[in-house]
């Protein structure tokens, strides 16, 4: 298992163009299930200067205007500019509906979850770090009219040096007024400090260009799908590739990696290892994964132990969880791990 002396992790903003794209692909998600849980989803979206695009294969009785959840979502997330918007939705093919329709994955793939007894979450320290800051931001600027400089697209990274933080570094968008004098100390004080507490040997870079005013689509393309260690563990264990976001629960790259984290969530909380990594590999249209491995933080074997405590099939991991619900749009942003009320967050009794 992957145990560096340093490491870094960065977090974006809801705001950010790829963090845009998949709260778009997760909202249109989220509405298919709110009218029909059996819905069969898979919506990709690219944004790119003034232009959006939602695109993918939708098989469901849901009516809904993907343009208007679109729209919506960029206002309520901040921003105000024009944007034109282009869906091209078409049905699932029924090559992959006949594998999933007799309980089978919906496609290939491997999936890894992972945690750690180091704090509350069951995630690395960094990662929580992270993405309390960048959803800090967002909480300044729609919270508090102190910060009415700050705009919606942002970044952080922490990097850990052993168990103490080098460095913080926050990339803020802002109102070409706000100097960034200004900016470093305001977000220092409102948001770095009361985050990591005592910062004498930690290195704070805020706007390191020196200016951030240009954000969003405006400034950069986004698309869904493109910040899958951000969603995840930050890079520091292994990921399989596939996104999360746009994907119903037949998906296995969403149901499968939200079932490997709470298998080895349980298997940690439960006092047995301090830290667990699970991995289950498929084949599209099959039930049966392939494989189902899981080791410790010293390289002791618990594969027994999960494929005896959990079942990996795609339609048992969607009841245990109770997937068929409109609970994504939460996940699209900060992280899919480590929040409450998430069926996979659970720690049960094994």
């Amino acid at each position: 298992m992957y145990n560096p002396k340093s490491y870094t992790v960065e977090s974006v903003t809801s705001g950010h163009p790829d963090k845009m794209c998949d709260q778009v692909s997760d909202a249109i998600l989220d509405e298919c299930l709110r009218q029909d849980p059996k819905s069969r989803v898979a919506i990709e979206t690219f944004g790119s200067h003034g232009l959006l695009v939602v695109g993918g294969e939708i098989t469901t009785k849901a009516n809904f205007d993907a343009g208007k959840i679109a729209g919506d979502l960029y206002k309520n997330i901040g921003y105000t500019g024009d944007l034109k918007i282009i869906p091209n939705i078409v049905k699932q093919s029924p090559d992959i509906a006949q594998g999933v329709d007799s309980g089978g994955a919906g496609d290939q793939g491997i999936m890894y979850g992972y945690a750690t007894d180091e704090n509350a979450e069951f995630l690395p320290k960094a990662v929580v770090l992270v993405h309390k800051l960048a959803s800090g931001l967002e909480r300044l600027r729609k919270n508090n009219k102190r910060f009415s400089w700050l705009k919606p697209d942002g970044k952080t990274q922490v990097t850990i040096k052993g168990d103490s933080i080098k460095t913080i570094l926050v990339s803020a968008q802002h109102d070409e007024s706000a100097s960034q004098d200004f900016i470093k100390r305001e977000l220092e004080e409102h948001l770095i400090l009361p985050v990591i507490g005592d910062a004498k040997q930690v290195e704070i870079l805020v706007n390191p260009t020196g200016r951030f005013v240009v954000g969003g689509f405006d400034a950069d393309t986004g698309l869904t799908g493109r910040k899958i260690m951000v969603d995840t563990y930050g890079g520091l264990i292994p990921h399989g590739g596939g996104c999360f976001s746009g994907k119903d629960p037949t998906k296995v790259d969403r149901s499968a990696a939200y079932m490997t984290r709470f298998a080895a969530k349980n298997i940690v909380a439960s006092g047995l290892v301090r830290k667990c990594l699970v991995s289950v590999a498929y084949a599209i249209g099959r039930a049966e994964p392939l494989m189902v491995e899981a080791v410790d933080e010293k390289g002791n074997d618990l594969s027994g132990l999960v494929k005896e405590k959990f079942d990996f099939r795609p339609a048992a991991i969607i009841e245990r969880l109770n997937l068929r619900r409109p609970i994504y749009l939460q996940t699209a942003a900060y992280g899919h791990f480590g929040k409450p009320n998430l069926p996979w967050e659970e720690v049960v009794s094994l």
